[in-house]
């Protein structure tokens, strides 16, 4: 088995986490959570192309595109865990029985990165989605209003 290094799975997190590129690196190409990474994000970015086309009307766009910010925000998360794994346990877990290599700055910095990163995507997916349900539910209740008028009429 080659050797893993920690600081390599957390900036393929960082820079790919949310198409699987990290847990290809660490677990193969058999692993199934890496294949499944790609799919949710695909869609999300099919969102953020229907809004960009469509416009902001499109209801369809509004469900796929948080979609796209919480691959993202775990992608994020993934690289925050990878990096903050201390050192001897992640010798143990992927490298056993080779010498051990301590990991550097450059973790810390990815660790930070995507930590700025994960934060911002995430509360601006919790923003986004949170004002496309509530101008969902105005618009349901106009309707219903309007509906009503008219069978009062």
């Amino acid at each position: 088995m080659s050797y893993r290094s920690k600081t390599i799975a957390t900036w393929l997190a960082l820079i790919a986490g949310s198409l699987g590129a990290h847990r290809f690196y660490l677990h193969g190409k058999a692993d199934l959570w890496a294949w499944l990474h790609p799919w949710p994000t695909l869609l999300g970015l099919a969102g953020v192309l229907r809004m960009r086309n469509l416009g902001q009307d499109d209801q369809l766009a509004w469900l796929l595109i948080p979609v796209f910010g919480l691959m993202i925000s775990q992608a994020m998360l993934a690289a925050i865990v990878i990096g903050l794994t201390p050192d001897e346990q992640w010798q143990a877990r992927f490298n056993p029985g080779q010498p051990a290599r301590p990991s550097g700055w450059a973790t810390v910095i990815a660790v930070v990165a995507a930590l700025l990163l994960g934060g911002a995507v995430l509360m601006g997916t919790i923003a986004f989605g949170g004002q496309k349900f509530f101008e969902w539910q105005a618009e349901r209740d106009r309707s219903a209003d309007q509906n009503s008028d008219k069978l009062t009429q």
